[in-house]
């Protein structure tokens, strides 16, 4: 496996971004209504069901009601999302089936600035479902500002480390109908065990332990952070988590990918 040299990539990623920006234009209207009704089901589903069963309970000092409490969470759901299922079912629907790639290799590109762009135009589309949720929440009066404009740079760095993972994945798995297997073994308990819907302290210490390792959990407490204005220190080691995890996956997916491709 040969890992990427910095020399091997140039502004011409962009061109990759641009070319799948321009694709995303052509359906903007059916890509922006699932970031925008989809919190409000939700919120529509917990606020007026769940959170009159659950009340009000502490949380970081604060007086929380249940809907307050899993709004962020939401938000950091739609990042993981976005970026994973546009690296794995997108970007192995343009690799295989549409010859995208083929045809990008055929202009001044070559490969590892393909797969840094498919990368990034993925984390763009966390950064636009973040900036769609989040005003539709915000409207609703579940999240507190100036903190809430830091979700922006989190659902860039939130992006580019679950469109990491969705690459990864997309460089090993053998077909497409094989992307079942990640998305029920990482995707799917991340949603469900990650403090999304309820607090990691109500679950047995081998569970809180388990969920410290998911990357989804740190990016719940830090969008829950910020959008709610309550701050810990904790919360630095949880970007830091983040950033490192990108600093070693982000190569990692190009690696294999370049591997997978020329192999």
């Amino acid at each position: 496996m040969k890992w990427p040299h910095p020399s091997q990539l140039s502004f011409r990623v962009l061109r990759v971004w641009q070319r799948n920006f321009s694709i995303y234009k052509q359906n903007w209207k059916i890509s922006f209504v699932p970031p925008l009704f989809e919190p409000l089901l939700y919120i529509l589903a917990f606020g007026v069901g769940l959170a009159v069963m659950v009340g009000e309970f502490e949380y970081g000092g604060q007086t929380l009601s249940y809907t307050t409490f899993i709004a962020p969470a939401l938000v950091a759901v739609a990042i993981m999302h976005n970026a994973f299922f546009e690296t794995t079912y997108n970007s192995y629907v343009r690799m295989y089936y549409q010859k995208t790639f083929d045809a990008l290799l055929a202009t001044p590109l070559n490969l590892e600035e393909i797969i840094l762009g498919e990368m990034i135009w993925a984390a763009t589309k966390s950064v636009i479902a973040t900036t769609l949720m989040a005003t539709v929440i915000s409207l609703c009066g579940f999240f507190e500002f100036p903190g809430a404009l830091l979700l922006l740079p989190l659902a860039a760095l939130g992006g580019l480390l679950f469109a990491s993972l969705g690459m990864i994945c997309t460089a090993l798995v053998p077909g497409i109908e094989t992307f079942n297997l990640p998305i029920f073994l990482g995707i799917t308990p991340m949603f469900l065990f990650s403090g999304t819907f309820f607090p990691l302290q109500n679950l047995p210490g081998w569970a809180q332990t388990l969920a410290a390792f998911l990357p989804l959990t740190h990016l719940v407490a830090l969008v829950r952070g910020c959008s709610l204005q309550v701050w810990s220190g904790e919360l630095w080691l949880s970007l830091l988590y983040l950033t490192v995890a990108v600093l070693l996956l982000l190569p990692l997916a190009i690696a294999l990918m370049v591997r997978r491709i020329v192999v």
